[in-house]
């Protein structure tokens, strides 16, 4: 086997995807939009342990400081989720 070359045949198979990091947390729901409030806060606490959530109406002012556990979910008249929430 000394001095034959070996090559390779490449590989038909699609590349794994791998995220780049399995643990990190979540920041934002956008598959909640359009989700009653209740159900989208059952879904967030599920996913976020310790989350403080605050449903707010779609045109409220609000304060701009970050909170890392904190989400908010903007609600329609209906209650119903109208943006994705994020974590702040």
């Amino acid at each position: 086997m000394a001095g034959e070359s070996q090559q390779s045949t490449p590989s038909t198979e699609a590349p794994q995807i791998v995220p780049c990091n399995p643990t990190a947390v979540k920041t934002t729901w956008p598959e909640l939009v359009g989700m009653k409030a209740e159900d989208a806060t059952k879904k967030i606490k599920e996913e976020m342990l310790g989350a403080m959530i605050h449903v707010v109406p779609q045109d409220s002012f609000l304060t701009m400081e970050f909170r890392s556990n904190r989400v908010r979910l903007f609600v329609d008249s209906s209650q119903n989720v109208v943006r994705a929430p994020r974590i702040g």
